[in-house]
């Protein structure tokens, strides 16, 4: 229940803070607590006959409590963060991969998870071990539904060269947005009892000029799949207010060990163009997938947002290109701050499926949000998203989705 959540995150907190505050005062002057709130109602209407449900969707309240700690001011400086989430559910209409589904009870009126995260420093170096929530090219975290991601492993990251950063580690499980538990990592579209031992990586971002950076990453999930990332990217000042900026991303994926998924044959290309002047940002992407198999990602359909395309739909089946065309606009040039719009148009086809030589569909966002900028509701924020996704291969639908979120910094 939401007063014993409350109870339990507060206490937690209360304990932690007199321990460091008796062991180290700075770091509790240096630690943040804050609970971000997230109201989200999710309706997704199918829009062909044939379809197997005319619409499903859900109504839920979510708290995220996140306390990071300071560091001891130690040689080799130790630090304690905490999270904890829950969520009760308004009301539901089938399973829309948003919350926590079971075929038997279907979705649960409430649903709550916790952990922790030891953080330890020396010089310019980092190791954390437990609850994390990476942005990385072999793994993100998901925050577009109810819940965010956490994943659980050990990551070290050291910054000690000049325009280097190096970063390594494991990660053993994941909370999924559909999902209240741990789980072990498996292929999305496979079963967990196919699932392996762990996702291994390492990888390195370098500044090769104050413009230009290049990065390059690799990660394994045991007997399942391996992947390598490469990427550049370029910023421009073209002058009278205008910046460019070019992304080129590849990656390259194949099976690993034991293949408990099978063999996994994709290469993909993901470019892109990003204008700015003022207000206005203008984007155009390419992208490109080669092979037999569909781009792999982990279980609970944690998204990969190091492809350009990624949107409501993944535009990365078999063989598939895509194009996408966006545009945003933020109103603080025209006196109203806060205010933001922005849309979306992917194109894909060339898709080859079981089947299916020539699969495409195509994919229309929408999206309007506002935050409150001043007043005693300063901060709270309420967005509205409106997708549109046409496919040969499936259902048409059209999705709304409205988010209220607010974030209560406690320090």
């Amino acid at each position: 229940m939401l007063s014993s959540f409350i109870a339990r995150s507060i206490g937690i907190t209360s304990a932690l803070g007199l321990g460091m505050g008796m062991a180290h005062a700075d770091v509790w002057q240096d630690s943040h607590l804050k609970v971000d709130m997230k109201n989200l109602w999710l309706d997704r209407n199918f829009t062909e006959s044939g379809a197997a449900t005319s619409k499903v969707g859900n109504w839920s309240q979510g708290f995220d409590l996140q306390f990071t700690s300071g560091y001891t001011e130690t040689p080799l400086a130790f630090g304690l963060d905490l999270d904890a989430q829950y969520a009760y559910v308004l009301d539901s209409e089938g399973n829309d991969g948003t919350l926590p589904y079971d075929r038997i009870n279907g979705i649960p009126d409430d649903y709550s998870r916790a952990g922790a995260t030891l953080k330890m420093k020396y010089s310019q170096t980092e190791l954390k071990v437990g609850d994390m929530r990476p942005e990385l090219p072999i793994a993100w975290h998901d925050p577009s539904r109810q819940l965010d991601t956490i994943y659980q492993g050990a990551v070290i990251e050291s910054k000690e060269i000049a325009n280097l950063t190096l970063t390594g580690g494991r990660f053993w499980s994941a909370v999924t947005r559909e999902s209240s538990d741990h789980e072990k990592f498996y292929k999305y579209g496979s079963t967990d009892n196919l699932d392996s031992k762990g996702l291994d990586f390492g990888g390195a971002t370098y500044n090769l000029l104050p413009n230009l950076q290049a990065s390059y990453f690799y990660g394994v999930m045991h007997d399942i799949y391996q992947q390598h990332y490469y990427g550049l990217m370029h910023q421009a000042d073209l002058g009278n207010g205008y910046r460019l900026r070019t992304d080129v991303r590849w990656f390259d994926n194949n099976e690993d060990g034991q293949a408990l998924n099978g063999e996994i044959d994709n290469r993909a290309l993901s470019t892109g163009l990003a204008l700015t002047k003022g207000g206005h940002r203008f984007s155009v992407a390419y992208q490109r997938m080669y092979g037999d198999s569909i781009f792999p990602t982990p279980n609970g359909y944690i998204p990969q947002f190091y492809l350009l395309n990624w949107a409501n739909q993944p535009f990365m089946r078999p063989q598939e290109r895509s194009v996408g065309l966006g545009y945003s606009y933020d109103f603080a040039g025209l006196g109203v701050p806060g205010l933001t719009f922005s849309t979306r148009y992917i194109k894909g086809k060339d898709i080859q499926r079981a089947g299916l030589s020539d699969g495409h569909e195509n994919e229309r966002d929408l999206a309007l949000r506002y935050v409150v900028q001043n007043g005693p509701l300063k901060g709270l924020g309420v967005e509205w998203k409106n997708y549109l996704v046409q496919q040969n291969f499936g259902d048409d639908f059209q999705e709304n989705r409205l988010y209220t979120t607010y974030t209560w910094k406690l320090w």
